[in-house]
């Protein structure tokens, strides 16, 4: 996995992102992403040529529902499931702590149907359907100085911004595609349950399929 600077010309003065490369030596799963399997959406953990066999230990994990409405979830030994609704983008996030005082937000999107970001960090398309996406942050254009895409085929690529901070790409081949990107917030702490959490990081995945 690798860490992404923001361009601070996206961001208010007092910016609230930056990005680090001790990013990739954090021993929890790298990202977590959806994928569909029929009406379900299950949640992996790991990387998508890597899954893990077993789901790290995690906090809050759940479905983000239209208007809030509780979605149920099935918690299998890899992966989490769970039907979101028949229209939109289905939406995940979970938290996990470490002992040396790291917290990292998970979030995860599928489809690019829906062009307004919902989670706190998330990369949306510039179109329904489209093959250019921004990346927000908590309501925010911010421009990442690369964001992975990795296949269900085991291709790879490495997308960088354009000026104006998009990046665009478009799919070669069938199967399912994720982008992924990761944050550090600049000198934020996070207490829960009477521990703080100095080093506070955000990992986002956009996945869609591409049809046969």
């Amino acid at each position: 996995m690798t860490a992404f600077r923001l361009s601070r010309s996206f961001v208010p003065a007092l910016a609230v992102l930056a990005l680090s490369l001790s990013l990739a030596q954090t021993a929890s799963a790298d990202y977590l992403w959806l994928q569909r399997d029929g009406a379900q959406a299950r949640v992996f953990a790991g990387e998508l040529p890597k899954p893990l066999a077993q789901l790290p230990a995690l906090r809050d994990a759940k479905p983000v529902a239209p208007e809030g409405k509780p979605l149920a979830l099935e918690t299998a030994a890899n992966h989490f499931a769970f039907t979101p609704a028949e229209q939109g983008d289905a939406r995940f996030t979970a938290t996990r702590t470490e002992a040396d005082g790291v917290l990292t937000y998970f979030q995860a999107k599928f489809g690019r149907a829906e062009t307004k970001a919902v989670n706190d960090l998330e990369l949306v398309p510039t179109e329904a359907g489209g093959n250019t996406f921004q990346l927000v942050f908590k309501g925010r254009p911010v421009a990442a100085s690369q964001v992975n895409v990795d296949t269900s085929e085991g291709w790879r690529r490495v997308l960088t911004p354009a000026k104006d901070g998009t990046v665009s790409f478009v799919p070669s081949f069938p199967g399912l595609y994720v982008l992924e990107v990761s944050a550090r917030v600049d000198n934020g702490s996070v207490t829960i349950d009477g521990k703080k959490y100095a080093d506070v990081r955000h990992t986002a995945t956009l996945s869609f399929e591409v049809a046969r």
